[in-house]
């Protein structure tokens, strides 16, 4: 039972989709405003905030059901990537914890990468 990676695959799936489910959920209560005026202070037209429901409501849903896990994945760490882009501007400062100040969407960022490159597995709506 140890080494089923369909299991181990299934968990990080989940773990991804769940935690990053509630950054999205809390900006569909709360709106968008914060991620608006980092896109529109980099330059960006602000309609591109509203890719953050796509990255962190949607694409975590299809990541949890394992319904096209690797796309899903893959629009998610792009929004990994503008998060750590726009929030930090790939700096590499600590926390006052000690920690990178980026650390959760980093680890958000390596997390979608690594169901991009496993796949799904077993337990998934489309598994092969």
């Amino acid at each position: 039972m140890f080494q089923n990676s369909d299991i181990a695959k299934l968990i990080l799936r989940v773990s991804l989709g769940v935690l990053i489910l509630f950054h999205g959920v809390n900006k569909l209560i709360h709106g968008i405003g914060g991620v608006e005026s980092m896109v529109s202070n980099a330059g960006l037209p602000t309609f591109v905030a509203y890719g953050v429901y796509i990255g962190e409501l949607i694409a975590p849903l299809f990541i949890v059901l394992g319904l096209y896990a690797r796309v899903a994945a893959a629009i998610l760490g792009v929004n990994m990537l503008a998060a750590v882009f726009l929030a930090y501007g790939f700096a590499f400062s600590l926390s006052k914890h000690g920690g990178l100040s980026m650390e959760l969407p980093l680890i958000y960022l390596i997390m979608s990468v690594l169901v991009f490159m496993l796949g799904s597995g077993r337990y998934a709506v489309n598994s092969k």
